[in-house]
């Protein structure tokens, strides 16, 4: 847990080098987290949003903001308190991109951490907020992809489905 940006991105950095930096992604899921590390510089790869902090509208410059940046956008659908098939294939396919992607999600997109930890390649950096508290990284490593899918199999529905979308 982080509330200073400086220091998470430093955790993101020494994560990386650990590993081989050009396959190891920086996934943001949500508007306020990835604003802050829009702040400071830095471009997630994937970045997984919704238009929503606490299920209230983002204020008007980091909605600016997130309009602004560079790469593919693609828009999908996922309803609350669900994974949709359309925003894991959309997940898989950004993860494995070579330019920055964007994900707006119609609906809400909280759950997409899961889902992004047992799709991005080890040494990846998955990072989210955790409201009135700060922000979260999530070094992906072998036992935090076990932890991911345990917590995904305790989910309602197909879960061996939504397991194998993202592991296509």
């Amino acid at each position: 847990m982080y509330t200073d940006t400086e220091r998470l991105l430093a955790a993101v950095d020494e994560t990386a080098a650990e590993h081989d930096s050009s396959s190891t992604p920086l996934i943001a899921v949500g508007d306020v987290v990835t604003y802050h590390i829009l702040t400071y510089g830095r471009q997630p790869d994937v970045l997984v949003i919704d238009g929503k902090t606490e299920r209230e509208a983002v204020d008007s410059e980091i909605e600016a903001r997130l309009a602004e940046l560079p790469g593919t956008r693609r828009e999908v659908r996922n309803p609350p308190a669900e994974l949709s098939e359309e925003l894991l294939v959309t997940l898989r396919e950004a993860i494995a991109a070579d330019d920055p992607v964007t994900i707006r999600v119609d609906g809400e997109e909280d759950l997409a951490t899961l889902p992004a930890i047992v799709a991005a390649p080890r040494g990846s950096s998955v990072i989210y907020g955790q409201p009135g508290e700060g922000m979260v990284h999530v070094a992906v490593t072998a036992e935090q992809q076990r932890e991911a899918r345990r917590l995904l199999d305790g989910f309602d529905g197909d879960t061996d489905r939504a397991l194998a979308v993202v592991d296509d």
